[in-house]
């Protein structure tokens, strides 16, 4: 992973930056909105400039102000699916997903800005009996299926955007695992849906 682009003297000229320097960027800001350091519409301004950076002089100022060093470590520390829990799922213009025999640990953080982030957790190993998505959705959206057997707990708040709470309630199983979804949906969604095991019939609770 290449160092963010630094600061040049004025009688340099400036540096172009690749696609790769650009995500990097990307991941830097949203994780920052993720840990509080950005409101939802900083986090867009400013990411709106990253996808249109040409040179250095324009990526500087994005994470000029911010603790990057700390918030690099925390996006470096997010481990691949299979290897560890999924911590974070980012879609910024694009699209990210989560489904199959992949382990989630306390805490998840899905980001999606001008994209989509999928979370089927059907299949999902819970390395603890409880996990928190914390779900930002801005000018995106953020599709959620748990199974039937986990109690789902929806507290996210809309802002021209919204979050269905139609499958919050207790799961089937008495002592099933938890999921609560926190977050915003700022002119996007969050959808929950409950499902059984492929080639079941869908579920909803109302």
């Amino acid at each position: 992973m290449t160092d963010l682009p630094a600061d040049r003297p004025d009688d340099r000229p400036a540096v172009r930056v690749s696609d790769a320097d650009r995500g990097r960027v990307h991941d830097i800001l949203a994780a920052a909105m993720a840990q509080g350091y950005l409101s939802p519409a900083e986090y867009e301004t400013r990411a709106g400039k990253a996808v249109e950076a040409r040179t250095t002089d324009d990526l500087s100022p994005l994470t000029a102000d911010l603790p990057v060093d700390a918030i690099a470590g925390s996006v470096s520390s997010t481990a691949p699916p299979g290897k560890a829990p999924v911590q974070r799922l980012i879609a910024v213009m694009s699209g990210s997903e989560l489904a199959g025999d992949v382990a989630v640990g306390g805490s998840l953080t899905a980001l999606a800005f001008w994209g989509g982030v999928s979370i089927d957790l059907r299949r999902a190993r819970f390395t603890t009996g409880t996990l928190e998505i914390s779900a930002t959705a801005v000018m995106g959206g953020i599709e959620i299926v748990v199974p039937p057997d986990v109690e789902v707990d929806i507290r996210g708040v809309g802002i021209m955007g919204g979050f269905d709470r139609r499958a919050s309630g207790p799961g089937r199983r008495p002592n099933g695992p938890r999921v609560t979804i926190t977050g915003v949906a700022l002119m996007g969604g969050v959808s929950v849906e409950r499902k059984g095991s492929a080639g079941d019939e869908r579920e909803r609770l109302s």
